[in-house]
């Protein structure tokens, strides 16, 4: 192991080889010669040539540490004992880690009445035991951005004759790892009200264990669970169980939400006397998979209503296992298990099995191509399952004339024509902001040292304190699945932890002239834009690029790949109604799609299919091509 001392020399005396230019470029950058940042530029001087342009993108990405810093956590690194210092590594190295938080003791009666509590540390018992009160907790943890993990333990239960209200719980949250685990259990009498959970939140990993359980003579509601949330995953445990005369709503449950995995598991069960109805669940998501466990099993004269599932969805793969299974004298509705907006697979398990003395079961409509494996012999009746006919309905043709099925789930400019880079031309920009949290680069000497594989994914947790089934456990093996998988045919692709290796990957496939392109800034994001001077790369020719895209990890880590027949333009950025620049936009248009998805949202949001149109789209923040220099 080299000593600091030993390092310093090697450093001088590589700097001492080195020639003008890159002295020059340190002192441009005002950069100490031994920082990684400076290693950075010479690594970039002796691998591409003399005239290839410097990225200040790439540079502004390298590590934040000092040479010392660098070598003392290259020394943990080697000893596997990083973990030892890792709230420090991961200030001083500006790296993506989640707080280690100790549960609270922190503990309220039912006379305190809460605003706002957004200091994300446990909040472990809110109104227990509470008799006769009202309780109101307006916002919790919201834009939870700086602390994204948090647990709520316990509120208002073994509370008699209360009303509860929750108005808030950590909205717009950026990848959040959030607990609620009882809400209201064993209350007696009263009202409990929740009217959001978690809306607007990026890369969720949510968990609800208890809602109003065991409650008797209680009405309450759940307004809205993860609204417009954004690749992630969320359950929700127990809705209602055991309860005595109780009246159960709940509105909405990860409705308009993008890529999200769900798992109910309970909502009504063993209940006795009760009245449930569920508005919502799913409606209107992009690429869902929805697992429903169970509605109102095992219920006692309860009257269930299930108003809409998975309404308009988009492709997916959804589950309901049982309704009102071994329930005993239920009247028991659903009303639409729809068809949706483009195929999604479907399953239903059981609807009113083994039920008892005269259930009363109503199916209105299940859409058509489904799934129903078991329902109850006698007493149910079906008012649609699978009948539409074309002539009824819409067919493809019809809803791509009447604009239906063209961005729906698509934000208008994600994707867009060849035809459409042209100056003079107004089309909408789409929300380009990178949403993922600010990382570095880690120096290669410390990135070489870490473990980074499937087969290591102990040792990854114990270094970056990621406990069981934890968002940070998921959000490492969602990396490396990708980076893991197999490469398609035609393609080469590499994950990158260091700005050398990236520079390494780069220049294989593409020699050593190249240059790094990106947007400027997000400005024209969510607007109509004017098109101003428009380039075509290496003159509009066809051409090969090396595209990187951000993954979410502790430290900085970009998917590369290699991507064929495609052209790549700059454009002046135009504010549409002054005229005035405001961006300049990297822009690559793929010209064989034939490999892509039919239910790509490229073909969603423009029609036609794989390999019959170009696709074209902007480079959002962060994410980067590769090309040929242009001389």
């Amino acid at each position: 192991m080299i000593t600091q001392l030993n390092f310093f020399f090697f450093l001088l005396l590589s700097f001492q080889n080195v020639d003008l230019s890159v002295a020059r470029d340190l002192k441009a950058n005002k950069e100490n010669a031994f920082t990684p940042k400076a290693y950075l530029i010479r690594y970039w001087n002796q691998k591409t040539n003399q005239n290839s342009p410097k990225s200040p993108f790439l540079i502004s990405k390298a590590s934040p540490l000092n040479a010392a810093e660098t070598v003392s956590y290259a020394k943990l690194a080697a000893q596997n004992t990083l973990s030892s210092v890792l709230p420090t590594f991961c200030s001083s190295a500006k790296l993506f880690c989640f707080p280690d938080l100790s549960p609270s003791l922190e503990k309220h009666d039912g006379q305190a009445s809460f605003r706002v509590y957004n200091t994300a540390k446990n909040f472990t018992n809110y109104g227990t035991g509470a008799l006769g009160t009202a309780n109101s907790f307006k916002n919790y943890s919201d834009d939870g951005q700086s602390d994204p993990i948090d647990t709520f333990r316990r509120y208002s239960r073994d509370a008699v004759g209360q009303d509860d209200k929750f108005n808030s719980y950590a909205t717009s949250s950026n990848v959040a790892d959030q607990s609620f685990i009882t809400y209201g259990t064993q209350t007696t009498g009263g009202t409990g009200e929740f009217k959001n959970y978690a809306a607007e939140v990026n890369v969720p990993d949510l968990r609800f264990t208890s809602y109003s359980d065991a409650t008797n003579g209680r009405e309450q509601s759940f307004k809205a669970y993860s609204l417009n949330t954004n690749s992630g995953n969320e359950s929700f445990t127990s809705y209602g169980k055991n309860g005595n005369a109780a009246d159960n709503e709940f509105v909405g449950y990860s409705t308009g939400s993008n890529v999200i995995e769900s798992d109910f598991k309970g909502y009504g069960e063993t209940g006795n006397g009760g009245n449930d109805t569920f508005v919502s669940y799913g409606n209107n998501g992009n690429v869902p998979e929805n697992k429903f466990q169970s509605y109102g099993d095992g219920g006692n004269g309860a009257v269930d209503n299930f108003i809409s599932y998975n309404k308009e969805s988009n492709v997916g793969d959804n589950t309901f296992k049982s309704y009102a299974k071994n329930s005993n004298g239920a009247e028991v509705n659903f009303k639409n298990y729809e068809e949706d907006f483009n195929p999604v697979s479907h399953s239903f398990n059981g609807y009113g099995e083994k039920g008892a003395n005269a259930q009363q079961i109503g199916f209105k409509n299940y859409g058509p191509d489904r799934d129903f494996k078991v329902y109850a012999k006698d007493g149910v009746t079906f008012a649609s399952y699978s009948k539409k006919t074309t002539s009824e309905t819409e067919t493809e043709s019809d809803k791509k004339k009447s604009g239906k099925s063209v961005n729906k789930w698509v934000e208008p400019g994600k994707f867009f024509r060849e035809s459409m880079l042209k100056e003079g031309t107004v089309m909408p920009m789409p929300d380009i902001q990178d949403k993922i949290p600010e990382r570095s680069f880690l120096p290669r000497t410390i990135v070489s040292k870490l473990p980074f594989s499937s087969t290591k994914m102990g040792a990854m947790k114990q270094i970056f304190h990621a406990i069981d089934n934890s968002t940070m456990e998921r959000i490492m093996k969602d990396a490396l699945k990708d980076c893991e998988r197999t490469p398609s045919p035609d393609e080469t692709k590499r994950c990158v932890a260091s700005a050398e290796d990236m520079i390494d990957f780069a220049t294989s496939v593409l020699g050593r002239d190249v240059a790094l392109r990106t947007t400027e800034s997000v400005k024209g994001s969510k607007q109509n834009i004017l098109i101003g001077s428009v380039k075509g790369i290496n003159g509009g020719k066809v051409t090969k690029s090396v595209s990187c895209h951000q993954s979410l990890f502790p430290y900085l880590l970009y998917y590369c790949h290699s991507v064929p027949k495609v052209r790549v333009y700059e454009a002046d950025i135009l504010d549409s109604k002054t005229k005035a620049k405001i961006n300049h936009g990297v822009a690559i248009c793929h010209l064989d799609t034939s490999s892509w998805s039919p239910t790509h949202g490229a073909f969603l949001a423009l029609g036609s299919g794989p390999g019959k149109i170009e696709v074209c789209h902007w480079i959002f923040e962060n994410d980067l091509t590769w090309t040929i220099a242009d001389h």
